[in-house]
């Protein structure tokens, strides 16, 4: 097995390439004295493509892309990609605001495809400081078509994008049968992998109130037969309830709302979070109505469809009966009620959860600071609060869609990808590369209204960017200063933004501020209970079937 190593640091290397650290990608490959490399251990992009079924859509606008609302002008917005595609005029005909979920997957390979600063096929294996050079050592095994390690590789960096992603969510109940080789129990995010055997088994259950669950319900139900529905689908929440997609509503996926909601103590926004599952948790109307449409159309024989939807519901137990099916043990909370549940296949729509960074991190954990909760730390610009030893000389580290307990409910949101990309390069270059609105959205979420610290000098353009009309053809951009064997530019050079204070033990609330700080209060569902808001969900599943 042969071993490289990379001597001159990279001023950023972002670990993982999902649709956020592809959006730094983007924004960055302009600025054409930054040198960056990105590595992912996937041999190609790949968004949940366990879940693009056919007919659903994203829930945010195709302007939440990967760049166009911190630059629209880029040549990696998702109208370039149709000019480039020679599909502009069937798109402006089609007047689609929610693009569909595939096309929304392939415009973001068609960009990966197109950077040269990104590394398939690279599973990154450890980070640690080098003291004595003052910068970040990465180690990373380079992996064949068979997913083995071929050989091993070092680079190095003065700063690094974390952007791992999340990972599905499989209850403790229901987890030995979702490992258990034959038995047909798995998570939505493999749904379409199994669909066809999902169709052939002869009853399947759904659990999960969220957009995911709702979406492979009504897949599932308009592709089996009427009257041989035999679905069944569970949930613990009290209904399944539409999400908050009201105009005001959405404001909370602003920088205005995340500023607010960063500055609040500690203990407000733990509080906070739960209750407002509804902006994130809930389902889709048109999807909601969608399935109500299609339960109906299954009445028209006189007979009510076989499928039963009931909320409210936990599993306590399951396991396998002697003849190979499945059994449920549930529980109705409001009635105190027990029974039992035979299926033949269950899918588990159970939402995911951020992946733990502490193995990635663990040869810096010395140099880690935590909140009251033990949770890392995490700065107004994405940036985890480190011991000043390594961000005296203007190395961080940054994390994408890590950070909701100390950003909010944007943090998993597509709507914010490119504002937070924008935000982490104007920091880690010192300068106003991409200028950022001060006000974005008409409420007022709090009687002090935060400011938005702005690294630079607002209004200026600190790094030069490359030369060209957007839209053009991607193989006539200039690589400089991005590729994996380029000669990276010096960031400190360009300026430098001050390094994160050290966080505190403990945050306790003002005298006098109030324990419950106003947002959403309808219950929130517990961990069965849905999916995140994907994408808005970039890591989760994403959302919405088009009416």
């Amino acid at each position: 097995m042969t071993s490289t190593s990379e001597t001159a640091p990279h001023d950023l290397v972002g670990i993982g390439i999902g649709p956020f650290n592809l959006s730094l990608a983007a924004l960055a490959q302009p600025l054409t004295t930054l040198g960056t490399a990105f590595y992912d251990q996937n041999p190609a992009f790949a968004w949940h493509p366990g879940l693009l079924i056919e007919g659903t859509t994203l829930q945010v606008p195709f302007l939440a892309d990967l760049v166009t609302l911190a630059d629209p002008a880029s040549r990696w917005s998702f109208l370039s990609h149709l000019r480039h595609r020679e599909r502009l005029f069937p798109f402006y005909f089609a007047e689609r605001f929610h693009i569909d979920r595939a096309e929304y997957a392939a415009y973001c390979r068609w960009v990966s495809e197109h950077l040269p600063a990104l590394h398939f096929g690279h599973r990154v294996e450890a980070v640690r400081w080098d003291s004595a050079h003052a910068h970040f050592e990465v180690d990373y095994s380079r992996l064949g078509a068979d997913g083995e390690t071929e050989s091993l590789g070092r680079t190095h960096a003065r700063n690094l994008a974390l952007g791992i992603g999340t990972a599905p969510h499989l209850p403790g109940a229901l987890r030995p049968l979702a490992d258990s080789p034959g038995t047909l129990v798995l998570h939505s995010a493999d749904y379409l992998r199994h669909r066809d055997r999902l169709l052939a088994a002869g009853h399947v259950t759904v659990i999960g109130s969220g957009q995911s669950g709702a979406e492979v319900f009504l897949d599932l139900l308009r592709r089996r037969p009427t009257g041989g529905e035999r679905l069944h689908w569970l949930a613990r929440t009290e209904a399944f309830a539409p999400m908050e997609y009201s105009k005001l509503g959405l404001e909370h996926f602003t920088p205005d709302y995340t500023r607010y909601f960063h500055q609040l103590p500690e203990s407000a926004r733990d509080s906070l979070l739960p209750r407002q599952w509804q902006l994130h948790k809930g389902i889709d109307s048109g999807t909601l109505g969608a399935i109500h449409d299609e339960l109906y159309r299954r009445t028209l024989n006189g007979h009510w469809p076989d499928a039963t939807l009931t909320p409210g519901v936990t599993v306590r137990t399951a396991g396998r009966v002697g003849d190979g099916r499945i059994e449920l043990h549930l529980e109705h909370g409001r009635q105190g009620t027990r029974t039992r549940h035979t299926t033949d296949a269950v899918v588990l729509a159970t939402g995911y959860r951020e992946r733990p960074l502490d193995q990635l991190l663990g040869a810096l954990e010395p140099h880690l600071r935590r909140d009251s909760s033990g949770r890392l730390a995490v700065d107004a610009h994405y940036r985890l609060a480190l011991d000043p030893a390594l961000t005296r000389g203007g190395s961080n580290i940054y994390v994408q869609n890590a950070e909701r307990h100390t950003h909010g409910v944007g943090a998993p949101d597509l709507g914010l990808a490119a504002w937070r990309s924008a935000t982490i390069l104007n920091a880690l270059t010192g300068t106003t590369a991409y200028p950022l609105p001060q006000r974005t959205a008409f409420t007022r979420f709090g009687l002090h209204q935060p400011t938005a610290s702005a690294p630079g000098t607002a209004g200026t353009l600190g790094m030069p960017r490359t030369s060209g009309t957007p839209g053009t053809p991607p193989g006539t951009a200039s690589a400089s200063g991005t590729g994996k064997g380029s000669a990276p530019g010096s960031v400190r050079a360009l300026g430098s933004v001050p390094a994160p204070a050290p966080v505190p033990a403990v945050e306790s609330a003002p005298a006098g501020s109030p324990t419950a700080p106003p947002g959403i209060t309808v219950p929130p569902p517990d961990s069965a209970g849905s999916a995140l808001r994907t994408p808005r969900d970039a890591a989760g599943p994403p959302p919405a079937v088009r009416d």
